[in-house]
């Protein structure tokens, strides 16, 4: 299972470089002056009046780059509640397997004791570290919810964040 994050961390890093790489001006635009040729060819051309000019809007470049598991801090400076930001998505998505008359793998999710006490496999979470909780690690690779709707990036972050600050009953 590691060994496929590891893949998957790897393969999106890699596309995320080859898709961040900044492309020059094709050949054809015309410039005030060729470039001086002591130039290595992989520099790029010395800038002129015309590209000062804010006429020009840059390409957008992605402000995150895709992982298999979320960025390690918060996203802001907001202190993620468990009752009311981590709870819903957990019985929303989790309740049929892992609530009510059904419970697999011995993981009840309908309070933060139940949650925190673990599963038959061992602890869930790991407060304030997102990336060593199993929880955190399942729903990111999309492995659970194994029947339904799977969680939405936004609630996996959620989740990552509120680990991360510590996995609070709040």
């Amino acid at each position: 299972m590691k060994s496929k994050l590891i893949i998957f961390i790897l393969i999106a890093g890699l596309l995320t470089a080859c898709g961040s790489q900044s492309t020059e001006a094709p050949a054809s635009l015309p410039t005030e002056e060729p470039a001086p040729a002591t130039l290595a060819p992989t520099d790029p051309p010395a800038p002129t009046e015309a590209a000062a000019t804010p006429t020009e809007v840059p390409a957008e470049q992605p402000t995150v780059e895709p992982t298999a598991v979320p960025t390690s801090g918060p996203v802001g400076s907001t202190t993620v509640s468990f009752s009311k930001d981590i709870l819903p998505i957990l019985k929303s998505r989790c309740q049929n397997c892992h609530g009510g008359d059904r419970i697999e793998e011995g993981l009840l999710i309908g309070s933060y004791g139940e949650l925190m006490a673990g599963s038959a496999n061992g602890p869930v979470i790991v407060p304030g570290d997102a990336q060593g909780s199993l929880l955190v690690e399942l729903v990111s690779t999309l492995e659970m919810p194994k029947r339904g709707p799977k969680l939405t990036p936004p609630q996996i972050q959620l989740i990552v964040d509120w680990v991360n600050q510590g996995a609070l009953d709040n």
